[in-house]
């Protein structure tokens, strides 16, 4: 018991893939990953401030705007990365869930020189 309260639990950093990329397959753990990024503005004045993740959650890298001094701030999604906004970004790489988690394999052994294969039925 001890051993396995020992052990680290080791989650996959996701550092192989790049961030030019959309969606890829980590070579690693083999799941497909969504880059994400997202912008921290600030609620008064809506001027970029630098973010970073922190426990899970994106936050700015101050706790007050350069701009007005406002201690609020909204995190909102961009669908593509200028060149312009990639200091300020945040980089996300989430993990897509398929639906599909059941796979079905079946295979017919042939005895027989003149069977002919046929579908099977999937239930």
């Amino acid at each position: 018991m001890l051993m396995e309260f020992l052990k680290f639990n080791k989650t996959c950093s996701h550092s192989k893939i790049s961030p030019d990329v959309d969606f890829a397959y980590c070579p690693d753990c083999g799941e497909l990953i969504e880059n994400q990024w997202y912008l921290v503005r600030c609620t008064c004045c809506g001027v970029k401030l630098k973010g970073f993740i922190k426990n899970g959650k994106i936050i700015p890298e101050k706790n007050y705007c350069h701009n007005c001094g406002n201690h609020e701030f909204t995190v909102e999604r961009i669908d593509k990365i200028n060149f312009i906004d990639i200091s300020y970004a945040v980089l996300v790489k989430a993990t897509v869930e398929t639906s599909q988690k059941d796979v079905i394999q079946s295979w017919v052994d042939f005895k027989t020189p003149n069977y002919r294969p046929r579908l099977l039925q999937q239930f």
